[in-house]
């Protein structure tokens, strides 16, 4: 649900989303709040209580959004879900709860922020991709969006695709490399040359660990670590 559904239109169409879509993985839904506005101009906004710069998004038009969506299909089970800098951060592990609903609901934040009733008495998660602020919650929607349709079955070309990935694990993913071998005199490491799957994945595992240290110290104080390693 947002204010500018043209933003959303090329991202969803290309990539692992735009297959998802084709092989019936995924459906994506974008309803303008601007359509249940109330007069000719389809204001969505005001001024804030108590002065201040900027506007406040209304709390009618996305009430009224949210209830009618409802309507059309049985959403018993929805995350309705507020995108805004004052949410919880955006992680792997959050992805991986939002694959395992059925539907969810993502409500695009923009100028000020949305009226507090929205907050109090509408949604039931907010969610921020990072600290610091965009201009529209529609980018924030695109990359939810991203991550969670990658961990839908059939979503990858590989099922162990995303196993892999950054932070899938606790860890930031190893190094890659493909052809060819040797590239201005820089070699791939031997090792992944060797045809020994027991000591690629180990030498995996130690780049991963080394990786996450020296870039991300605070992951690696969380991960999943053995005493050896």
């Amino acid at each position: 649900m947002c204010l500018f559904p043209e933003m959303l239109v090329s991202p969803f169409d290309y990539s692992i989303v735009k297959r998802a879509r084709e092989r019936g993985l995924v459906e994506v839904v974008v309803h303008n709040i601007r359509d249940y506005s109330h007069d000719k101009h389809h204001t969505v906004d005001d001024y804030s209580y108590g002065g201040g710069p900027g506007m406040v998004l209304k709390p009618e038009p996305i009430f009224e959004a949210t209830e009618s969506i409802k309507e059309q299909v049985d959403y018993s089970d929805l995350p309705i879900i507020l995108l805004t800098p004052q949410g919880r951060l955006f992680t792997q592990q959050v992805a991986r709860e939002l694959a395992l609903h059925q539907n969810i609901m993502l409500i695009c934040g923009h100028y000020e922020g949305v009226d507090e009733r929205v907050r109090e008495h509408l949604v039931s998660d907010e969610i921020s991709i990072g600290d610091y602020v965009l201009s529209a919650g529609e980018l924030a929607a695109m990359v939810v969006v991203d991550a969670v349709v990658r961990l839908i079955p059939g979503a990858l070309g590989s099922p162990l695709s995303f196993h892999s990935d950054s932070h899938s694990n606790g860890l930031l993913e190893y190094p890659q490399y493909t052809r060819p071998k040797v590239y201005r005199s820089w070699a791939v490491p031997s090792v992944l040359l060797s045809g020994n799957h027991e000591e690629i994945a180990r030498w995996r595992r130690q780049q991963a660990i080394l990786r996450t240290v020296k870039r991300r110290p605070d992951l690696a104080k969380q991960g999943n670590l053995s005493a050896e390693e």
